[in-house]
């Protein structure tokens, strides 16, 4: 039988990853040291936490342990290093466009205010993506949990940075909380200032708030999506529209969404025609980066070499990527399916 081919070697697009959840361990114990802050003790195992996001006191529990991390990202030097970082990672999982991302109003209070931090950020992302060669863009997401007016502040602002690499526009947090269309204004700031809408659904709640996404908030992407998979009307409704769910496997089992691999209905999408990009999250706490979710494609879903190749190319089209940039790394997506396996 034929050996699989390298998945870290197969080019893709990496369209779901949270900032502060994008560090790498080492980093978090080295800045928690440098500035003195004391880490809960999930955080300093070495091992992914054991977390269980299905009800509102486990969601509590991880949101409580994400915000821990991102206190210690203080200082400018602490962004740069977690944008490098992060792309360095991309690039060993092969990953040829990176969307991050990011809430700038959570990193305002340290960085000397919100349009300050959102400078740095973007200073560090296009410095890093010239560097490494990584595309690399920010998508800028509002809180559900927060004022519909802050998203409306966000937004524009978002707008107005667009020339500086921003992309997208996002809708994260406990989608049990906060209707999408309370954000429906918010959302529509960012698409008329010509960026891409992509908030989060169909994760934490079934189908209604991927429904609530297309319908409110006009999205284009949908940050997980899963959900869908229970309606078979909506899957079609998806398809035919052409809206890339950004599953991310390894965080859905984390987050106790599915019990195993095995559960993430990533055949029922596949097979009903839903564009996907497989994304990693928020490796610092479930563990796994980019390259690890198409091993789950493979290992639990029996994804061929030809379906994985194609799962790729969903993620580069689903991307902001320009259009040589996603020429590129198509032809590379070809290359890596036409040449031998390991």
């Amino acid at each position: 039988m034929e050996r699989a081919r390298d998945l870290f070697e197969l080019p893709k697009a990496h369209l779901h990853l949270h900032f502060t959840g994008s560090m790498r361990h080492t980093t978090l114990l080295e800045l928690a040291d440098k500035h003195g802050i004391h880490l809960p003790d999930a955080l300093t195992s070495g091992e992914p936490p054991k977390l269980r996001a299905t009800d509102e006191r486990g969601w509590f529990r991880f949101q409580r342990l994400y915000d821990a991390a991102r206190s210690c990202l203080r200082d400018p030097e602490d962004i740069r290093r977690l944008v490098r970082e992060a792309a360095e990672e991309d690039l060993k999982d092969g990953s040829g466009w990176l969307e991050i991302q990011v809430d700038p109003t959570s990193y305002a209070p340290r960085l000397g205010g919100l349009i300050p931090a959102l400078e740095i950020i973007l200073d560090a992302v296009d410095t890093t993506s010239r560097e490494t060669g990584l595309g690399m863009r920010v998508l800028v997401a509002a809180n559900r949990m927060k004022h519909p007016l802050d998203a409306r502040t966000l937004a524009r602002l978002a707008v107005r940075y667009a020339d500086r690499g921003i992309v997208g526009f996002g809708l994260s947090n406990d989608e049990r909380r906060g209707m999408a269309r309370d954000f429906d204004r918010a959302f529509a700031i960012a698409r008329e200032g010509g960026l891409l809408s992509a908030p989060h659904g169909g994760e934490l709640t079934g189908p209604a708030s991927v429904r609530d996404c297309l319908d409110d908030l006009d999205a284009a992407r949908i940050g997980h999506g899963v959900r869908a998979a229970e309606d078979p009307r909506l899957l079609k409704r998806l398809a035919d529209r052409g809206v890339t769910c950004e599953v991310c496997p390894a965080s859905n089992v984390a987050l106790g969404v599915y019990e195993k691999p095995e559960d993430v209905p990533l055949r029922t999408l596949f097979e009903a025609g839903v564009p996907m990009a497989l994304g990693a999250d928020d490796p610092l706490l479930f563990g796994s980066r980019l390259a690890a979710q198409y091993e789950i494609a493979r290992r639990h879903h029996g994804f061929t070499d030809a379906e994985l190749a194609e799962l790729a190319r969903q993620s580069i089209r689903g991307s902001a990527a320009p259009e040589d940039v996603r020429a590129k790394l198509l032809a590379g997506v070809d290359d890596w399916l036409s040449g031998p396996a390991a």
